[in-house]
């Protein structure tokens, strides 16, 4: 398949070999899987990553970066290396359906049109009774991207001659601004109804701390602003997306406090 797949590595000795070999067991194998390791500093992550191109040499490559940079840096160091005519993105503590590059590289041939394709994901085992792909997609507009992240990154297949990359001065959502800033230039983005990446870690806001809370919302109104300095919000639609952001951050912090305030009734009423 004319897919490279690019992995960001980073403290990921006990979770990169379950997401390879989730590589190495579809249905389609990709051209090359890109395995990026950005200046981890264990040595474990490092003789991992020697390990799995010494047993998969004809299709897997290390990349060892001197300055760790953040994930999005890391993917687009991959991506700049990449021979591939699609990049699928997979992150090293993640795994794939057996059928995901298979079904998505068929539809994007089939849709040469379409920049970016991603899917569902599921927190837990993937089901194997999942069909083929019918042609089960939505498009995806301009504002249902800038109101909410529709993709995990290791759902996205996008053509590599797409002309943005991940801004590399971000630590948090920089994916969720990629998205926009494809969409925003009238590219094609739309999401399959299938369930094909399995995520192993709960993301961040659901089971986050209040730190990340505030990382990530602070990384949204920062996102929105670089949209409105490249001109593609206006100052009115800056504003109302910003509101929008204040709003779910109140909402993430509500129900973050009110889980711990379960949790501690819960054991309370335990001890008692």
């Amino acid at each position: 398949m004319d897919v490279s797949v690019v992995v960001p590595c980073y403290r990921c000795a006990q979770t990169i070999e379950r997401a390879v070999q989730s590589v190495a067991d579809q249905t389609q194998k990709p051209l090359e899987l890109i395995l990026v390791n950005d200046a981890s500093p264990d040595a474990e992550t490092a003789l991992c990553l020697r390990r799995i191109r010494d047993r998969h040499p004809q299709w897997v490559r290390v990349v060892s970066l001197s300055v760790n940079g953040g994930a999005g840096h890391a993917r687009n160091e991959g991506w700049s290396l990449a021979k591939g005519r699609y990049i699928a993105f997979l992150d090293a503590d993640d795994s794939w359906h057996p059928r995901k590059l298979e079904w998505q590289f068929a539809f994007m041939q089939a849709h040469p049109d379409i920049a970016l394709s991603g899917h569902a994901h599921v927190i837990g085992p993937i089901s194997a009774s999942i069909n083929a792909l019918h042609e089960k997609f939505v498009s995806i507009g301009k504002w249902a991207v800038l109101i909410s992240n529709p993709f995990v990154t290791p759902s996205v297949m996008l053509r590599s001659d797409v002309p943005h990359r991940f801004r590399q001065d971000r630590r948090h959502m920089e994916d969720h601004l990629l998205w926009m800033d494809i969409v925003s230039d009238n590219l094609q983005v739309v999401k399959l109804d299938l369930p094909l990446v399995n995520i192993h870690k709960p993301l961040v806001g659901v089971a986050g701390l209040s730190g990340q809370v505030w990382a990530m919302s602070s990384a949204d109104w920062g996102n929105y602003g670089q949209l409105f300095s490249s001109k593609k919000l206006s100052l009115h639609e800056l504003i109302l997306l910003w509101i929008w952001v204040a709003l779910k951050f109140v909402r993430r912090l509500l129900l973050l406090n009110l889980r711990r305030f379960a949790k501690f009734f819960l054991g309370y009423g335990r001890r008692l």
